[in-house]
């Protein structure tokens, strides 16, 4: 059982940061950003300005203001992240409802028969436990969200494409996991995917959804699973180490790879107009290390720029009949 941590006040804080070699130059200006963002969360951003992983000291000459200019870097990072997932659920739940709603029809007793999922065995319990859950959110939301409130009492039923605005982004994530594979695979033919590396981005986009959503640390985040290799990778030439490419599998450039491939071009390149935007305003404010140490943190390879045009008069094509 390891040591309590006592609390510290601001001022002691201060001064446990520049016992580790921290540069504090305006002590007022440091407490007031300790009260308002937490000495925790900030000094979480610390690994990027030591030493060395086991010299656990500040590079010399490293201001609490460079590493205040990280922490803002990531959150910007989030919010962008945030708001382009936000743009592929919506897509995803769009695409999903549509499909579903065509084959198997609008009211929950014709989309949650049970036959409309896989009939293996061994995923009975799984589809059972979806099913519920949807069932659950249909009952919670007819009396609080108006959408839902308004077809129950004119109709009596609920649609998928009223439902899918109330279900979590896991829950989706659930529903195409137990959904027939030709379903499965209609839905990711959309993105140009196989139906399997699409479920496995699905799981990946929802976990960086709440890492965003919970204000975690995102730009040096690394995922247990990784990405199936992808074009992209072969395009940028990615450096390869044990057969395997060094960049772009678990890391948050994974993430930028399985973005690109499920925003359509002008969504995308916006996207990373605005990183280079925040990217560049970090390479002015941070002085003690060079800005690819944080891009190499992040899994960006050196020419991560190319990205943007790759693939660009690939065309997504979201309906044809």
């Amino acid at each position: 059982m390891g040591v309590n941590k006592d609390f510290k006040n601001l001022e002691e804080q201060v001064e446990i940061l520049r016992n580790k070699g921290l540069t504090v130059e305006n002590p007022n200006y440091a407490m007031e950003v300790l009260f308002r963002e937490n000495y925790f969360f900030l000094n979480g951003y610390r690994h990027l300005f030591m030493k060395s992983s086991t010299n656990r000291t500040y590079i010399p000459g490293t201001t609490f203001e460079e590493l205040y200019s990280l922490f803002l870097f990531d959150r910007a990072f989030r919010n962008i992240l945030f708001k382009n997932i936000l743009n592929i659920e919506n897509n995803l739940k769009s695409i999903i409802s549509y499909h579903l709603s065509l084959r198997y029809g609008y009211h929950e007793k014709d989309y949650l028969n049970y036959r409309n999922f896989t009939n293996n065995p061994e995923r009975s319990r799984q589809v059972s436990d979806v099913v519920k859950k949807m069932k659950r959110q249909i009952k919670s939301n007819a009396a609080s969200h108006s959408a839902t409130m308004h077809y129950v009492n004119s109709y009596g039923y609920v649609p998928l494409w009223v439902l899918v605005k109330v279900l979590s982004f896991g829950i989706i994530g659930e529903l195409y996991s137990i959904l027939k594979k030709e379903d499965q695979i209609s839905i990711a033919d959309v993105y140009d995917l196989d139906s399997d590396t699409l479920g496995n981005y699905i799981v990946l986009l929802s976990n960086y959804r709440n890492l965003c959503a919970h204000e975690d640390i995102v730009f040096e985040n690394h995922t247990q699973r990784q990405i199936a290799d992808t074009k992209i990778h072969r395009q940028l030439k990615i450096p390869i180490t044990n057969d395997e490419y060094i960049y772009g599998k678990n890391d948050v450039f994974a993430l930028i790879i399985v973005i690109k491939q499920m925003l359509l071009y002008d969504e995308f390149k916006n996207m990373m107009l605005e990183f280079k935007h925040i990217l560049d305003n970090l390479e002015m404010n941070v002085r003690s290390i060079p800005i690819t140490k944080v891009l190499d943190r992040m899994g960006f390879p050196d020419n991560w720029e190319e990205i943007i045009e790759l693939n660009k008069n690939e065309k997504k094509v979201f309906y044809e009949k």
